[in-house]
């Protein structure tokens, strides 16, 4: 190559290489920008830092109840079990027949446990005298022995005509049933007692985070997340002894009350 061919490569390329100089240049300044932008906002996540304030807010709707829930166990005793079974059988067809004839509907009566026990009864053991050797047994006092044999039934009603929850309990102490539970009233569909709960509830927090927002010089921008709990608080509960009814007992007077619904919420507003 002479020297005028090689003079002209070298003037040719010293724009490219200028170019090149100059990019590696910007790649390396915006290289440092990211770096000290990546330390400003080190600790602080992928989110960008926003002003917020969280307020808490309780709503609480009432209904009526429309549903009674009763329990009651049949218990009987015998010498055998079959002879349990037979009489336990024999009360609770008769109660849930009662039950059906005052228009509870056979899909709302359910056996809620049947059990099966063993009675014992305690026998003394005559311990050994006279220099003889004793069983193992002559060390016990008392050794129980199985006497019989005690059947209970558990049957869950459901009854949804609130007005007949006093004929129910009613009938069930003429029948001789011995243990009754309840009636607790309820609402059977709760959703809509539920929702306006929340609604209020939501209305509590939103006048919360206004007034807090105008005390701080502040104003609201939206939300930035919700959260909320349900709690139940049912209003009546009695139980009721089958001892204390019989056929010629005077029917209880059962008022229904309300059933309360109350619902707690936590809303984050961003602030501006």
């Amino acid at each position: 190559m002479n020297e005028d061919t090689r003079h002209t490569l070298v003037a040719a390329s010293r724009p490219v290489r200028i170019a090149a100089a100059a990019a590696l240049g910007m790649l390396a300044l915006f290289l440092l920008v990211k770096t000290f932008d990546a330390i400003s906002l080190f600790g602080q996540g992928d989110t960008p830092q926003v002003n917020t304030i969280t307020v808490s807010g309780t709503g609480t709707s009432s209904a009526t109840p429309d549903i009674a829930k009763i329990s009651f166990t049949v218990q009987e005793s015998a010498s055998t079990v079959q002879a349990a079974q037979t009489a336990a059988t024999k009360k609770t067809n008769d109660a849930i027949a009662a039950m059906k004839a005052l228009g509870v509907a056979e899909k709302d009566i359910k056996t809620a446990a049947y059990t099966v026990n063993p009675q014992y009864a305690s026998r003394p053991v005559t311990p050994c005298y006279g220099g003889t050797i004793c069983p193992a047994v002559a060390t016990v006092v008392n050794a129980n022995t199985i006497t019989g044999y005690q059947v209970s039934e558990s049957v869950d009603v459901t009854v949804r005509d609130t007005a007949k929850a006093s004929d129910v309990v009613t009938k069930l102490g003429a029948l001789g049933v011995q243990n009754v539970s309840g009636p607790n009233f309820s609402v059977d569909d709760d959703s809509g007692v539920m929702n306006d709960a929340r609604a209020e509830a939501i209305k509590n927090a939103q006048k919360k985070a206004e007034e807090l927002a105008k005390e701080l010089g502040v104003s609201l921008a939206g939300v930035v997340s919700y959260s909320d709990q349900g709690n139940t608080y049912p209003m009546y509960d009695k139980a009721i002894s089958a001892q204390s009814m019989s056929s010629g007992a005077p029917q209880p007077n059962l008022p229904t009350g309300t059933d309360d619904r109350t619902v707690n919420v936590q809303v984050t507003y961003r602030i501006k």
